[in-house]
């Protein structure tokens, strides 16, 4: 009678998470063959006939061993019992990214759901508890702090993608329990018993081995991971606190009110900074580099990279960004001042004309020194002074695009921000970076 009970839960609670998402919107479940995507789908198209939504199923092929063929063979006849649209994926996974065989093709399924399941859509992945507590053991073996402890949130957004982990409370017993009262087929990989990998070893020998001391130690782990990511909540809360304090522009922050902070917050506030411009927040060396520059004199040009972002210091702001140069020397291109512009440093839907509109013959180049432009009810203006009045910091001068108009320069485009710096007198700007 337990089991039984226990089984309509678990159906009652893929009915409820279904329910909860608004009608029309598809749910996709990411289908890999096994045990636990075999039965979310299962439980998701048993569930459609009480809240009906389009249901998809994604399958990602790695290509990593002989039976991948077979696991998708396997998704599509399950796809076809039950009647879901099944769409496959095939991917390369990048080992030479220095990832490792498990984030590189983490990496690669992820890059596959971005590009299938789009924005306003909802995606089903079918982690569940026992994925958790190896997920809490291995963020702590590798020292991770409080946002790499909390593991895998039941829902998070995503671009625009809200993911969903439904059978995340629910021990992995209880989904074997559950398929077998159905009869549920599903494929084995037998990559998950190398214990080569960490997650294998964790699965495979440290938590039966922990489970059979403390026979709660899964249950305990991700409770463990679950009240880090309240605490990894209420530190966000702080951060945004502090950085609407702060002016509210996570790309400039002012150092001498950022080094009022406690060391603690102002690496809170760094690294939720990073986050809220997309950037991948910076190692703890990098991180430790750049909290010993805060200091710097004024006339110091102070910058500090790592994989995907850099930070500068310079008149006493911290700009967090993007790495990236100009673009090669000579670049140039001819646009009709209409059509969206694309160059090196990004891809923007902005406009200019001249004041009886339509295309105008232009050309983009690289600022070379000693341009000049009229502005309205200013002259002819050395554009040099006017980045000077405009206090643009160095790299960003460097990364400037001048717009030509046969000899005369009509206007200059700030390609960070994806915006006209400043625009000749007669000529029309348009925005809208895409």
């Amino acid at each position: 009678m337990a089991l039984q009970h226990k089984r309509k839960s678990l159906q009652a609670l893929i009915d409820d998470a279904l329910a909860e998402t608004p009608p029309g919107r598809v749910v996709w479940v990411a289908l890999s063959g096994g045990l636990d995507s075999s039965l979310l789908l299962t439980l998701a198209a048993d569930a459609i006939r009480r809240h009906p939504r389009p249901l998809h199923a994604l399958h990602v092929n790695h290509g990593l061993q002989a039976g991948a063929d077979g696991f998708e063979t396997h998704c599509r006849r399950l796809c076809s019992r039950l009647g879901v649209p099944l769409f496959v994926e095939r991917v390369t996974v990048p080992l030479a990214e220095g990832l490792g065989l498990e984030g590189a093709a983490r990496q690669a399924r992820y890059a596959a759901f971005e590009r299938r399941v789009a924005a306003g859509e909802t995606l089903w992945l079918a982690q569940h508890r026992d994925d958790q507590a190896e997920t809490f053991l291995l963020a702590a073996l590798r020292g991770s702090g409080v946002r790499g402890l909390a593991g895998m949130p039941a829902r998070r957004d995503a671009r625009g993608v809200m993911i969903e982990r439904p059978l995340l409370d629910n021990p992995r017993s209880l989904l074997e329990a559950h398929a077998g009262r159905l009869g549920l087929r599903w494929v084995d990989d037998p990559s998950n018993d190398d214990q080569v990998l960490d997650r294998n070893f964790l699965r495979g020998s440290v938590l039966p081995l922990l489970q059979s001391r403390w026979v709660h130690a899964g249950e305990a782990l991700a409770r463990a991971a679950r009240q880090a990511g309240e605490a990894d909540d209420l530190l966000d809360e702080l951060a945004a606190l502090d950085l609407q304090r702060l002016g509210d522009d996570p790309g400039q922050l002012p150092v001498t009110a950022l080094t009022t902070l406690s060391s603690p917050r102002q690496r809170l506030l760094i690294r939720h900074a990073c986050r809220c411009l997309a950037l991948p927040t910076p190692p703890e060396s990098r991180l430790a580099a750049l909290m010993a520059q805060l200091s710097a004199r004024r006339d110091a040009r102070v910058r500090i990279d790592w994989p995907g972002g850099e930070a500068r210091i310079w008149r006493e702001r911290l700009y967090l960004r993007p790495p990236g140069g100009p673009p090669p020397e000579g670049w140039r291109i001819d646009w009709d001042g209409l059509a969206p512009l694309e160059t090196p440093l990004g891809r923007w839907g902005l406009s200019l004309q001249r004041g009886e509109g339509g295309p105008v013959p232009l050309r983009l180049t690289l600022r070379q020194g000693g341009e000049r432009l009229r502005l309205a009810g200013r002259g002819s203006r050395d554009l040099k002074r006017l980045l000077q009045e405009a206090d643009l910091p160095p790299w960003e001068r460097e990364r400037l695009l001048v717009a030509w108009h046969g000899e005369a320069v009509v206007a200059v485009l700030l390609p960070t921000q994806g915006r006209w710096l400043v625009v000749a007198e007669g000529w029309e700007a348009g925005a809208g970076l895409e």
